[in-house]
């Protein structure tokens, strides 16, 4: 696997190391989250967990049952986020890693206003939310960091991914904007992009969509050494995978390059999304 990030960094982590850090995830339930338990929980970190499938997550908990907590909840019930703070203070947590996310892959006039409802909600609303109501002790600790988990979708815009698109765009200008405001903070602040990735969250077509496309997918234990690594090196933004990145690079320079090229894609994302035909 190749991944990429901007060269300018922050110190990275303090003395002490990964066993250092108190680590709070979200979305430890699924595929990328469960990934990044096993390889911080390996490192040496002492975590605090989160997801709302119970019995995946306590799954998890048992593989490092001397290093983790679990505490499942649902992001989107104000009650359950302030639980949450609350033990991540008692857990003297230093760090917070977004990783909760949904998607579903559509055309966009095949979607509900409940899809939209429920992808910005997850995705973008309780991610902030949560990640506000955490600051202050971030701020106090020696050294804080918030790491968010995007996707290539955050920068390229997707046909069949019009929802989960607006809320990666959303996330990773979120994470730019607070990484400048806390600049003179001891708060760091990482967003990782990474491709597609095979977890469980992706539907039979889009796996079979991937395969006809001949789009590259990362296991989830691919990402979660690669957001380990931007830690460690310090860095502000990581891209996995050398095609994505330079897609990437493609659509901010010459989009409409990047246009002729998806239009070409377009009968195939069809055909497994939705229909073959537009309709006025």
């Amino acid at each position: 696997m190749r991944w990429s990030d901007r060269r300018t960094r922050h110190p990275r982590l303090p003395e002490g190391g990964w066993p250092a850090q108190r680590v709070l995830i979200t979305g430890a339930s699924g595929g990328i989250g469960q990934a990044l338990v096993d390889e911080l929980a390996a490192a040496g970190a002492q975590l605090l967990i989160t997801g709302r499938r119970v019995e995946d997550l306590e799954t998890t908990a048992a593989r490092h049952p001397d290093r983790i907590t679990a505490l499942p909840a649902d992001l989107t019930r104000a009650e359950e986020r302030q639980q949450l703070v609350a033990a991540a203070r008692r857990a003297g947590c230093n760090m917070l890693i977004n990783a909760a996310g949904v998607n579903r892959a559509a055309l966009f006039t095949e979607g509900s206003d409940a899809d939209l409802e429920r992808l910005i909600t997850l995705n973008l609303t309780a991610t902030l939310q949560l990640t506000r109501a955490l600051l202050p002790q971030l701020m106090a600790a020696r050294q804080g960091w918030v790491i968010t988990l995007g996707s290539t979708f955050g920068t390229l815009g997707y046909p069949g991914q019009v929802g989960y698109c607006a809320t990666k765009f959303a996330l990773r200008g979120f994470s730019q904007a607070l990484r400048r405001e806390l600049a003179d903070t001891r708060v760091r602040v990482l967003h990782v992009s990474p491709r597609a990735t095979r977890t469980a969250m992706n539907a039979p077509e889009v796996e079979a969509m991937n395969a006809a496309l001949g789009n590259a997918m990362d296991s989830p234990a691919q990402v979660a050494q690669a957001v380990r690594k931007a830690v460690e090196r310090g860095r502000q933004e990581a891209q996995l995978g050398g095609p994505e990145r330079l897609f990437v690079r493609l659509n901010a320079l010459l989009p409409s390059v990047v246009d002729h090229a998806l239009a070409r894609q377009l009968p195939v994302i069809r055909r497994f999304l939705g229909t073959s035909e537009t309709t006025p």
